[in-house]
């Protein structure tokens, strides 16, 4: 073998092994990544279910809160109603006397 084919099979190992530590390096980072995504996926399913119980409270106060606001409505009219009331029964004796 020639000096000349010595150094290009020299320089050939050299960007082969250049090209599997490069191999390497994006086998690991593959692999993080896939973790990472995971791990995303993960947390993002988490959210998704903490949002849709969220949205079943929200549902759940909504409602509540339409009780007692009707609720607190009909102390409210009743109060007017009696105070009405009085008011007529005051006007029929003043009527009377």
């Amino acid at each position: 073998m020639t000096l000349e084919q010595e150094k290009e099979l020299r320089n050939f190992e050299a960007r082969v092994r250049l090209l599997m530590s490069a191999y390497t390096d994006l086998l690991r980072e593959n692999g993080q990544l896939k973790a990472k995504l995971e791990e995303t996926a993960t947390a993002l399913s988490a959210v998704k279910d903490e949002n849709a119980q969220l949205k079943r409270d929200f549902q759940t106060l909504k409602t509540a809160r339409m009780i007692e606001v009707s609720s607190e409505d009909v102390k409210a009219s009743r109060a007017r109603i009696a105070k009405l009331i009085r008011e007529v029964d005051k006007c029929i004796a003043l009527i009377e006397v």
